[in-house]
């Protein structure tokens, strides 16, 4: 066979290939991600109106106790007070904040769609707790900021934009190999992309 005609042949190998391997990947990188893009679009829309699904919706507690004075003198174990407080009043989340004045002492509970603030009287051992938890939606709201969820989740919230991004990527990809909807495809594409920017420049203070 003359190397003229090898040549197209090899062409048309690697396009199908390649068709095939975008294909592929945006097929599975879809599927890997689905619950991903479920969430994060639909808390999109929660979090851009919270007082549709009550996500504005707070429950607050009120809890009194006392220390042994001892336990307050001289210098303070975090660790103790912190795990008894979460123990007797099944507080949530971790220790966000713990500061320790002359006079008294505040620690801070939080996780999503719930924080916990104590307030501790050095010389006389009582404490007060104020607790503040919110519904299932403030919840998710709130792990779609990031928000009070550690940096495990820091690092799912990356991957998930990755993901979202590959599959975005590959999906513009596969429709170049789309002869028949390639041309009305790229115009669709950028005719969105214009609305975007035309909508921010016009809308965004």
């Amino acid at each position: 066979m003359r190397s003229d005609e090898q040549t197209p042949r090899r062409r048309r190998s690697w396009y199908a290939a390649s068709a095939k391997l975008t294909r592929w990947l945006h097929t599975y990188l879809s599927m890997i991600s689905f619950a991903t893009l479920l969430f994060f679009s639909a808390t999109g829309l929660t979090l851009n109106h919270p007082t549709w699904f009550g996500a504005d919706e707070v429950v607050i507690r009120e809890y009194e106790g006392s220390f042994p004075t001892s336990e307050l003198a001289d210098e303070v174990d975090k660790l103790s007070i912190a795990e008894h407080l979460r123990a007797t009043h099944h507080l949530q989340g971790k220790v966000a904040e713990f500061e320790v004045s002359d006079f008294d002492c505040m620690v801070t509970f939080k996780s999503p769609g719930y924080v916990a603030d104590v307030f501790i009287d050095r010389e006389t051992g009582k404490y007060t707790v104020s607790e503040a938890s919110s519904g299932a939606i403030a919840i998710m709201n709130d792990l779609h900021k990031g928000r009070d969820s550690g940096p495990e989740w820091s690092w799912v919230i990356d991957v998930s934009a990755i993901l979202m991004v590959l599959v975005s990527v590959t999906g513009l990809v596969l429709l170049l190999f789309l002869k028949r909807q390639r041309n009305a495809g790229l115009i669709v594409t950028v005719a969105g992309t214009i609305l975007l920017v035309v909508a921010w420049l016009l809308w965004v203070p």
